[in-house]
């Protein structure tokens, strides 16, 4: 077949969610596919500092980091976009108006509030990332005079989200990831227009595309593709999009469903 370039979600769909972590199965496949002439990408929420390092064991050829944010191939940086110092002074001003928490995250650093977070998320988030890379330690989003590319909010009854989001609404997409959590992302920004980046640079045709997720923050990618992978356990949001349902993460989904394509 045609050589294909294949963007994976990470949580849920190359991670498990409760193990935390890449089955054999998986790497596998993403290993053949590679020798098979198929491009790999990991396109994730995440930005860069949350995702190269801890990434690094699972064999891709590039990343589209930061929800089409940041586009990394062979390891140079194609293209980086970053909200400006206004806007990032704005959005904070936002955040504590309308009583929201969350994570401010960069391309080389996250930020955390000062205090300890009424959320035990942030805190989980805060804890990991301190310890494992070092990030979050040297600002604090109190602070300010920093840039960033994206936030991870979480509200409460306490909190006012049609405030927040009408308040941001110039520069962010705000996507409603349920139970109180907000992911919200440059507004011309999406999973889906790091796709298109890529494909124009590969020269490829929209057939030579194949997108694997689970959840609502990988739904610009499922509508922008026509080869679309969900995992067993996906948000039902994806389904009028989705050309194939593939078995769980750890029931080795992602080689169930290369495996079906004939890409291995």
């Amino acid at each position: 077949m045609d050589k294909a370039a294949l963007f994976f979600d990470v949580d849920g769909t190359l991670v498990d969610d409760h193990t935390k972590v890449v089955p054999e199965s998986t790497l596998r496949a993403l290993n053949q596919a590679r020798e098979n002439g198929h491009l790999v990408f990991i396109n994730t929420g995440r930005t860069a500092c949350n995702t190269l390092d801890s990434m690094k064991h699972i064999p891709v050829d590039g990343y589209v980091c930061g929800c089409g944010t940041e586009i990394i191939y062979q390891g140079k940086v194609l293209m980086h976009s970053t909200l400006t110092e206004e806007q990032c002074k704005d959005y904070i001003k936002a955040i504590h108006e309308c009583h929201m928490e969350g994570v401010l995250e960069a391309s080389d650093d996250m930020y955390f509030p000062k205090n300890v977070s009424r959320f035990p998320e942030i805190e989980d988030i805060r804890e990991r990332m301190g310890k494992a890379w070092g990030f979050g330690i040297k600002k604090y989003i109190e602070d300010g005079g920093f840039i960033y590319d994206k936030m991870f909010l979480l509200s409460d009854e306490t909190s006012d989200v049609a405030k927040f989001i009408k308040m941001v609404s110039g520069g962010l997409e705000v996507i409603d990831r349920r139970h109180g959590s907000y992911e919200c992302i440059q507004k011309q920004y999406t999973k889906a227009t790091g796709i298109e980046y890529m494909r124009k640079y590969l020269n490829y045709d929209l057939d030579q595309i194949y997108v694997f997720g689970d959840s609502s923050n990988d739904l610009t990618m499922f509508e922008y593709a026509t080869h679309t992978v969900a995992m067993k356990e996906h948000d039902s949001i994806l389904e009028p999009y989705t050309e194939y349902v593939t078995d769980s993460v750890m029931n080795d989904g992602i080689e169930k469903a290369m495996k079906h394509y004939e890409l291995i």
